[in-house]
């Protein structure tokens, strides 16, 4: 399929090449690979697209990324930087390269008008935020974002009408000493990613931050961050269960996932898991991702171009909700024939 569109493509400054590279070691097979790959935000990424169909990347800073650091003013400091920097580098290729702010989540108001200034003077398509913001004076706080004193961080969101992709980040501090430490192989996407987003994002239902921002609209990636898969449980404890002792989101789980929720094929390509999201989910709400360069262009393209799906489903999930959903214009091959 031509004209593929991805949206959790991470990239790295290069002025911070070591500490990519120490990333690296903890999830990349080749390093050196990862590391060349993350620094290069159009050469080596564009020839990845062309061989495998994808008309337009939305860039992202990689993770834990800005929200690793808890220093608020130094946090602030390295997001304006790399905004500043990917802007730069995706205005040279506009009709194959875009970006999501990175946001220093210390405070909402901070955060707010930073992400105005990336969408209103870089044209950015929204956000892309490493779950929880570290905090505190040793780094040892989480910072979570579905209380109502980040409400006036989302009502921009909707006033900008963009959205916010709440990708996962490492485990932490004491967080990662308690339960981590002597598990290390589950740290990262065999578990505690997954684990993670689905506790914040859970909590933006139940704390009733869609209930208080109806337009709000969330993507999480990796095919629903096993939310799908406990979709019935989900729905059943809180209809049945948790409303009567108090619960009081005004929803159910589904219709949150109908109205705000989207999910991506990041990272995940299985066919079997992609028919079960789209009998929970519906192709109205899934998109199409890579995850490079933690994942390969080859990997994910080849499995998606050669998936069962009717053409409907696999225009709507390769580009047509993505273009709905970041209002693109014109692209390479965006209107190319889908067979």
């Amino acid at each position: 399929m031509l004209g593929k569109v991805i949206l959790e493509e991470a990239f790295a400054l290069p002025r911070l090449e070591e500490k990519t590279r120490w990333w690296a070691g903890m999830f990349a097979v080749d390093p050196e690979t990862h590391v060349r790959e993350m620094q290069d935000l159009t050469d080596i990424r564009i020839q990845h697209a062309d061989k495998h169909g994808v008309g337009y990347q939305i860039l992202s800073y990689t993770a834990p990324g800005v929200q690793d650091i808890w220093d608020p003013k130094a946090a602030q400091e390295l997001a304006v930087e790399i905004n500043n920097f990917a802007a730069e580098k995706v205005k040279e290729h506009p009709d194959r390269l875009g970006a999501f702010a990175t946001l220093s989540m210390h405070n909402p108001k901070e955060a707010a008008a930073e992400l105005r200034r990336t969408v209103t003077r870089f044209g950015f398509k929204g956000a892309l935020v490493n779950d929880t913001q570290r905090a505190g004076s040793d780094g040892d706080d989480m910072i979570f974002y579905d209380n109502k004193e980040w409400d006036v961080f989302w009502q921009t969101c909707t006033e900008l009408d963009v959205p916010l992709y709440l990708h996962p980040r490492n485990p932490t501090g004491t967080m990662y000493e308690k339960l981590w430490e002597d598990r290390p192989w589950l740290v990262g996407p065999p578990l505690s990613f997954a684990q993670g987003v689905s506790l914040h994002l859970l909590g933006m239902v139940t704390n009733g931050t869609f209930d208080r921002n109806p337009k709000l609209q969330i993507v999480i990636g990796h095919l629903g961050e096993h939310i799908p898969f406990d979709m019935w449980r989900i729905n059943h404890w809180f209809e049945d269960r948790k409303k009567l002792l108090g619960l009081d989101c005004k929803k159910t789980i589904r219709e949150y996932f109908n109205e705000n929720i989207w999910i991506t094929t990041s990272g995940h390509f299985s066919t079997t898991t992609l028919n079960f999201c789209l009998a929970e989910v519906s192709s109205d709400r899934i998109l199409f991702s890579v995850d490079y360069s933690f994942e390969h262009f080859d990997d994910a393209c080849t499995w998606f171009d050669n998936t069962e799906l009717n053409t409907r489903d696999r225009m709507k999930i390769g580009r047509e909700n993505a273009k709905k959903l970041f209002k693109l214009g014109e692209y390479k091959d965006c209107n190319a024939k889908v067979i």
